[in-house]
């Protein structure tokens, strides 16, 4: 009886985390040109150049430029709903520690692609109909998990009665705005100092007033 993958299968796995690798380094080398020049001044050859590889590879990932800002935009919200979900599960049952652990979340995806998120603020609106309304169904969706934290806190009572889609609007912009405003906000804090100052602020938002004064 043999143990282990079989050389094929580990062939294959070594295959996938190639073209994992390589959709990655493509979709990076895309965010940091299109937000720098703007998607309209990019081209696939100089995405290419940035990625060293061939801009014949490229299409084998991507149909066209807009198929590629559509993914680098998408990139982003699948991180979301990924990490945001299992990070919210990993806290435990505390509805603070819950809605912490989200909004870090949240945020580190955001740290860790800041010209994708810069990028998708402002270019969105090039997509056509059809990638705009992907976009906003997965906006809704990775928006959830953070919503229901807020929910569950109001239901046990440690959260103010307050408007649960506001809410998490809020924390969006905030986690967003540490792309936005980074050029000013990194002079002051690193990613974990914004985090830990902003959810402090948002807790003395939505806390009873007698928690907050304790």
């Amino acid at each position: 009886m043999t143990t282990g993958t079989s050389p094929r299968a580990r062939g294959e796995q070594a295959r996938e985390e190639r073209v994992r690798r390589r959709r990655r380094e493509i979709l990076q080398a895309a965010a940091r040109l299109m937000e720098e020049s703007g998607y309209h001044a990019v081209s696939m050859q100089a995405v290419a150049d940035q990625a060293d590889i061939s801009v014949g590879l490229i299409y084998t990932y991507f149909g066209n430029k807009e198929d590629l800002l559509r993914a680098v935009i998408v990139d982003i919200l699948q991180d979301f709903q990924e990490r945001v979900p299992a990070a919210i599960e990993n806290a435990g049952t505390n509805p603070i520690d819950r809605l912490f652990r989200g909004f870090q979340e949240f945020c580190r995806v955001i740290d860790a692609k800041l010209d994708a998120t810069v990028l998708a603020y402002r270019e969105s609106q090039t997509l056509d109909v059809e990638g705009r309304r992907q976009l906003m169904e997965l906006e809704i969706q990775t928006a959830a998990p953070i919503k229901q934290a807020v929910v569950d806190g109001i239901t046990q009572g440690v959260f103010r009665d307050v408007d649960p889609d506001l809410v998490t609007h809020n924390i969006a912009l905030i986690a967003h705005g540490w792309a936005l405003k980074h050029w000013n906000l990194a002079a002051r804090f690193d990613v974990d100092q914004y985090i830990e100052r902003e959810f402090e602020l948002l807790l003395a938002a939505i806390l009873p007033a007698t928690t907050t004064g304790a």
